[in-house]
Parts: C-alpha cells; sequence; structure tokens
C-alpha cells in the first residue's frame, strides 16, 4: 500500500497512476482480482452508487455496466430496480446527460446539480428564456408530472398551458424538427427534482414527478466532491468540472473549501501535480493490475478516470476516444489500460461479441476473454458467441 510515513508526516503522499487506477477499479467491483475488491453489491442502487450514476441513453449499456460491476446481475434486476421497486431512477445526471441514479441519493444530486452554475446560453438571443420564465416551466413541468406520466407532446402542451403561448414558439433545433422553447429547459427540472423518466409507452418515452426534495446546495455538492473523489480520487478541480460540466475556477473554489476545514486532503501526482482524495483516504495497492474486463458505451469508469492517456494508452487515444470523447466505443480492458475495443449483435438470444484487440492476446488473456463474453451474455440474458477480429492499430475504417 502507499501510505504516509512517519518521517513525511506533513509532505502530500505520492500516488503513482498505477496504484491509483487498481484502486478506482477496486471499488467498482472491475478489479480482474476478486480478491482486491469488498464485498460484493447487493443490488442494483449500490453498484450504481458506487460508479455515481451510471450513464443510460443507451439503456442496455447501463444495463450492462450495472451488471459488471454486480454479483450475478442480470438487465431484469435493472429494470426491476428502475420500473418496479424503483430503488433506481433515470433521469437527467452529471453534464445533463441521461442517467440512472439511486432513488435514495435522488436528493443529494438534485441538491448538488441545481447548484452548479450554468454557462453561457448557447441558444440565439430571440430563442433564449428569461430567468422568470425558467422558473415558471419549471414549475409548470412539476404540476403537469405530479401523479402523471405523460409522453413529452402531452408534457408540452400542459407547459405551454399553464405558462403561455411563448412556451410553446418553435424556436429550439431537434432532431429533424424544431422544438418549443421550454425544452431548453427539460434537462434543468430534472436536475431540480421535478422530473424523471417513467416506463416506456409503446416506443414512447415518458416522464413523471418523483416527488423529490432537493437538499440544500452547499451540503450536497460538499458531499458529491466527497464520493467523487472517493470512487475516482485522486483528482483535481480541473478533473472534477469536466466530470459535471462545471466552471473550473468554481470547481476550484468548492475544493479549496473543503481542503480548508479538512474534508479532503492534497496528493502529489506525477501525472497531475497536485491532487485531491478524501481526507484520510491515502491507502493504494501496490500490485499492478493483471486480467482482462469489457466495458460498454459510456461507461462511467472509462470517462471519470484520470488522466486519460494512462487509461487510453498510445493506439488505444486514437482508436478508442474518437476524438477525445470517452464513451463513444465499448473497450477492452487488459491490464488495467484500454487495448482494444468490441461490439455484439443480437439476435434472439444469441449475442454476437466481436472483439478487436490493439495487440495480440496471449492464450491466457484469450481464456480470460472468453469468460468476460460469457459474463456479458449472462447479464443481458443471452448465448454468447466470441469472434476475436484483427488486430487494430489505427481508428476505425
Amino acid at each position: 500500500m502507499t501510505t504516509r510515513s512517519p518521517a513525511t508526516a506533513s509532505a502530500p503522499v505520492t500516488v503513482a497512476w498505477a496504484g491509483a487506477n487498481a484502486r478506482r477499479l477496486a471499488r467498482q467491483h472491475l478489479h480482474p482480482d476478486a480478491a482486491a475488491t469488498a464485498s460484493p453489491f447487493s443490488g442494483p442502487g449500490e453498484a450504481v452508487a458506487a460508479m455515481l450514476g451510471a450513464h443510460a441513453q443507451v439503456l442496455s449499456a447501463a444495463e450492462l455496466s450495472v451488471g459488471l460491476r454486480g454479483d450475478g446481475l442480470t438487465r431484469t434486476d435493472v429494470r426491476t430496480a428502475l420500473w418496479t421497486d424503483r430503488t433506481l431512477v433515470k433521469t437527467f445526471g452529471p453534464r445533463g446527460t441521461v442517467h440512472l441514479l439511486p432513488a435514495a441519493d435522488l436528493p443529494l444530486w438534485t441538491g448538488a446539480l441545481s447548484a452548479v452554475p450554468t454557462g453561457p446560453n448557447p441558444f440565439p438571443k430571440d430563442a433564449r428564456m428569461t430567468p422568470d420564465q425558467v422558473e415558471a416551466v419549471v414549475a409548470a413541468v412539476g404540476d403537469a408530472l405530479t401523479g402523471a406520466e405523460l409522453t413529452i407532446d402531452e408534457l408540452s402542451d400542459e407547459v405551454v398551458a399553464r405558462t403561455g403561448p411563448w412556451a410553446g414558439d418553435l424556436v429550439m433545433p431537434g432532431f429533424q424538427a424544431m422544438w418549443p422553447r421550454w425544452r431548453q429547459v427539460l434537462h434543468l427540472a430534472g436536475h431540480r427534482g421535478a422530473l424523471a423518466y417513467a416506463p416506456n409507452r409503446g416506443r414512447k418515452a415518458t416522464y413523471t414527478n418523483p416527488g423529490c426534495t432537493p437538499l440544500p446546495g452547499p451540503g450536497a455538492l460538499a458531499a458529491l466532491i466527497e464520493r467523487y473523489l472517493y470512487a475516482y480520487g485522486p483528482a483535481t478541480p480541473a478533473h472534477f468540472a469536466r466530470w459535471l460540466a462545471a466552471p473550473k475556477r468554481w470547481a476550484a473554489e468548492r475544493f479549496a473549501a473543503l481542503a480548508a476545514s479538512g474534508t479532503i486532503e492534497e496528493v502529489a501526482s506525477a501525472e497531475d501535480g497536485p491532487a485531491w482524495v478524501v481526507a484520510g483516504d491515502t491507502d493504494f495497492p501496490d500490485a499492478p493490475v493483471r486480467g482482462v474486463r469489457l466495458l460498454p458505451y459510456f461507461d462511467a469508469f472509462a470517462i471519470a478516470s484520470w488522466p486519460r492517456e494512462r487509461l487510453f494508452p498510445g493506439a488505444a487515444w486514437e482508436r478508442a476516444l474518437g476524438g477525445g470523447q470517452a464513451g463513444n466505443f465499448p473497450v477492452l480492458l487488459v491490464d488495467g489500460v484500454v487495448a482494444g475495443v468490441w461490439h455484439q449483435r443480437r439476435s434472439g438470444r444469441r449475442i454476437a461479441v466481436t472483439v478487436e484487440p490493439l495487440k495480440p492476446l496471449s492464450g491466457a488473456r484469450l481464456r480470460d476473454l472468453a469468460e468476460q463474453v460469457e459474463r456479458v451474455a449472462a447479464i443481458m440474458e443471452g448465448t454468447a458467441e466470441l469472434t476475436v477480429g484483427p488486430v487494430t492499430v489505427g481508428p476505425h475504417a
């Protein structure tokens, strides 16, 4: 373990990236060595809490992200937690993107996200809303969805009826259409706890009011930073700002306040210079990571782990990052770093998995990979068929 020695008690602990990476993997139950992790998560809610939300724009990817962190969890378990037990909530999370979040943590999340400063308004002047209009729309969304499950069109009608025709002006560019003005604050309604997803009605998404009262912003933000550093530390304010889509200076001020209170402490990182962990949380593994893992689209570990050039070394930067955006490709991890990409095609219960490594895999690694493909198929409730494709060393043709 990397620890502070008595002779250097006043100096920051120095943390190697390999140790930080191994601890992040272990805390999310992604470490190939089961002995490196704690006891299994009891259900989808605990797994989602450990990764600080599962990106759910593609729900099947979120189901796989959650299942990979559990012990025997399947996509049915995730769906049951989401739509029946309601221990998970599908709503707008970090960066304004759709996530699964634990229902028990929703007051914390909404309190923290509501307190994040918004950046410059990206919409043309004639499409923008005044602060009073924003508040009116958020209130109208919450009122319309209380005790109801509405499609986006039904919700739009309710919002316009409650606010005024201006909310329905078609001024927002959408997918091959123009959307009503009020839609620009849809994610904000989620951040305020006034909106979450309900089960689909056929192929149409529906929304409801989750009945959440956000916690006060300052305390919620402090708790979120602590959880972030526990899961992904050591990290810098800039890392946190990028993960949350928040201003860097604002994030630096939040970190400075927590450091002054003794809540977090500084460590030294060879790659990033000064970085931060939860106070006292300075033990890191010495043993290198060995083994294979498969992660789906937009997995939280690949998005939140920094420095990114260490997780995506060499050719992986071009092949698996897609122009610098983590998550665009499902990735193959070998010994804790990205070493290829993979994709799957489902037909009934049959799941054809093709893995494209950046370097040839040894016999032992191929056996590990076959086990991981079987695990993916079990989570997705199918039968696996593995193909190891040609070694790829550049952008996908």
